[in-house]
């Protein structure tokens, strides 16, 4: 997810009860909520499609989610000492114990990966001890109505507490609400696999309930594997009537599924190709829905369907300039 929805889950958090435990809680929190992504450092020294590869792994993993927060409960220790030796330590301050510090930390940070698996993106859970991806199918990276739910939810405890009222309840029906919403979410995503295989498809058929935009009620099913991928028709789709006196509607008339994009091809082994080419060998490791299409020029590109746009190209495909593809035929 991104790093505000991340920083608000940190704040509903401390508002909820947990800034009570130790000075400089809130903190904590907020930055262990984030903490995990110091990843995206890695723009600095790598290039082209390589951060997919490195992104949401090692830094996501068992024992950074034990270090991270270590450090960030050091580093928040030391400048509570700091501020203390310079008589710029705030009155109203709660005493700093290192023991609570770090376990609000360690919370903050936790919290980072179970938002991130929500998403089609994925996270690498096990990293080192395994590079297996996991993938939700349940929030879209960025999502308002999440944004909404969780700002509505500090808005309403933080006014409560300066009025100086109970201020940690709305917070905590705030994460309920947060909670039922993720959940309402994840049962759209599972109807939407149990639609799509429902139309003769096989249970060995890759398919994947992908959220869009703004619309969190929607998916994008996406169907495929071996670099043929398909898009089932949304069953949101208007009905119109194909003609006057035909009972028969465009939706029911109309394919169920469509190719992904024109000009779709079967890409020959790549292994040779992924020695020479390190922006290969680090998309099709993140990869988890590769197709290839012809462009106008000849040329031969590199997709993934979860994030495929036609319109752009380098963050999430590769050129392959001296690889060869054989056009797939029409489903």
């Amino acid at each position: 997810m991104d790093n505000l929805t991340h920083s608000l889950v940190g704040a509903v958090l401390g508002q909820a009860g947990l800034k009570r435990t130790t000075g400089l809680a809130m903190p904590a929190l907020i930055i262990g909520a984030n903490l995990p992504d110091v990843d995206a450092a890695c723009f600095f020294w790598l290039e082209g499609t390589e951060h997919l590869a490195f992104r949401r792994g090692i830094t996501h993993g068992p024992p950074a989610l034990l270090l991270l927060p270590l450090i960030l409960a050091g580093l928040l220790w030391a400048f509570d000492r700091w501020q203390t030796q310079r008589g710029k330590r705030p009155e109203g301050r709660l005493p700093v114990r290192f023991g609570w510090l770090y376990a609000m930390a360690f919370i903050g940070c936790l919290s980072h990966p179970f938002f991130d698996w929500l998403n089609v993106y994925g996270i690498r859970l096990l990293e080192p001890f395994s590079s297996q991806w996991f993938y939700g199918d349940t929030l879209f990276i960025i999502d308002p109505w999440l944004w909404a739910l969780l700002i509505g939810t500090v808005w309403w405890s933080r006014r409560r507490e300066r009025a100086g009222d109970e201020w940690m309840r709305p917070a905590r029906v705030g994460i309920a609400a947060v909670l039922a919403y993720i959940g309402v979410n994840g049962a759209i995503s599972f109807a939407e696999v149990h639609r799509v295989r429902s139309n003769d498809m096989g249970d060995t058929i890759a398919v994947i309930a992908s959220p869009v935009p703004l619309a969190f009620w929607k998916r994008e099913g996406l169907v495929g594997g071996e670099g043929a991928w398909l898009v089932a028709r949304d069953k949101l789709a208007s009905v119109e009537p194909d003609a006057p006196g035909d009972n028969r509607s465009a939706a029911d008339s109309a394919p169920f599924f469509t190719p992904i994009a024109d000009k779709l091809c079967k890409l020959r082994d790549l292994t040779e190709a992924r020695r020479t080419n390190s922006q290969l060998g680090a998309f099709l490791f993140w990869s988890r829905a590769p197709f290839a299409i012809r462009a106008p020029d000849g040329s031969v590109i590199l997709y993934d369907a979860r994030f495929y746009d036609p319109r752009a190209r380098g963050r999430f495909s590769v050129a392959l300039p001296d690889v060869r593809c054989e056009e797939l035929p029409a489903p």
